[in-house]
């Protein structure tokens, strides 16, 4: 029995003073995550303290040290913004960049994208954690892997890196990057890798306060954002893969599809239905964090639906098996936005592109 990869990835704090909103959502976007179990870790994906300062790095450290998963915290460019990591370094006391971690059969890889730059959006990797990263990827062999970074490969500027970056994902087992940066929710999938952006928690141009929840399931990636103001349960389904997020022929259904699904928080009923079809109940899976079933799937099906109901409030999450090899996604530009999925509501995805950065709307 496969138990799926499953954490939460708070988006860019950009952390200034105690007293202001995003200091707020974080602290309870901790304790929200804190009541509930079905969790790896927790990522956070750079621009921790908007200014570099030591002062903003104590409020991010209060924070991790409420948390009760661990945390992965790697580099943005903000982090940078006094010349050099090591106010991150000191007033954080995480890791070295870069590391891996094996988790859940997953081979999780965290990168620093800003300290070989010079500070600001230069975002460089250098030959030795490039030459780490094909190591890595080589040696990986069929594992699945999951790569940690500030932003798309696309964005890199060392002298060719963007190229090499781009090439040794989109070639090798990476099958999802996740990143921060963009300060608005973005999924992109360039048919071999699914690449997701998770919105800013301080400077938010778009949409309510929130984090993502992300999945590798036997290779299958899912991803959801959930809103801080909604309560318990949350429902993420594993597997099968969405249309939209599958990457290779293994992903299709047949006649029978196991379903899976990550409900967090207490659930009094979790059932799923196909279509509009009755609803039919899940079983939790013995010593698993997912409710299962294995259900027969018929040709001219298109969606299944899974529903958890708790003692305050209800939560749904809908897919759209994969089922025609033809209509898998196919690269129109290799390690960049150019393969994002555009707006799906459903999954936090607005499709307005409202940031500051390189691939941003004016707003």
């Amino acid at each position: 029995m496969t138990i799926p990869l499953a954490f939460a990835h708070i988006g860019d704090l950009h952390l200034t003073g105690a007293e202001a909103d995003n200091a707020r959502d974080f602290a309870a976007i901790v304790a929200q995550l804190n009541e509930v179990e079905g969790l790896d870790f927790v990522f956070v994906p750079g621009d921790n303290a908007d200014n570099g300062r030591p002062e903003q790095y104590a409020l991010v450290r209060a924070g991790l040290d409420r948390l009760r998963l661990p945390a992965h915290v790697i580099t943005g460019d903000h982090d940078m913004e006094g010349g050099s990591l090591d106010a991150f370094h000191d007033g954080l006391g995480v890791p070295r960049l870069p590391y891996a971690v094996d988790m859940r059969g997953v081979r999780c890889l965290f990168l620093d994208m800003c300290g070989p730059g010079s500070g600001g959006p230069d975002f460089r990797l250098g030959p030795d954690q490039v030459a780490w990263l094909a190591d890595e990827l080589e040696r990986a062999g069929d594992t699945p892997c999951a790569l940690f970074m500030h932003s798309y490969p696309a964005d890199l500027k060392g002298e060719g890196e963007a190229e090499r970056v781009a090439d040794l994902v989109h070639r090798g087992p990476v099958r999802l990057v996740e990143m921060g940066h963009t300060h608005y929710n973005e999924l992109a999938n360039d048919g071999r890798t699914v690449y997701a952006a998770t919105r800013s928690t301080g400077q938010i141009e778009e949409g309510p306060v929130g984090y993502a929840i992300a999945a590798i399931d036997g290779g299958v990636v899912s991803w959801r954002f959930k809103e801080l103001a909604r309560p318990w349960p949350f429902v993420l389904i594993t597997a099968p893969a969405d249309r939209r997020l599958a990457c290779d022929a293994g992903h299709m259904v047949g006649e029978r599809v196991t379903l899976r699904a990550l409900v967090l928080g207490p659930a009094e009923t979790v059932e799923y239905r196909i279509d509009d079809g009755s609803w039919r109940p899940m079983a939790r899976e013995d010593g698993a964090r997912c409710y299962a079933a294995t259900i027969a799937w018929p040709a001219d099906a298109r969606a299944i639906e899974v529903r958890a109901t708790g003692a305050v409030g209800t939560d749904t999450d809908a897919i759209e098996p994969a089922s025609d090899p033809t209509g898998l996604p196919t690269s129109r530009g290799i390690g960049s936005d150019a393969d994002a999925l555009g707006a799906w509501e459903a999954r936090g995805l607005l499709g307005t592109q409202l940031g500051p950065n390189r691939n941003g709307r004016q707003w």
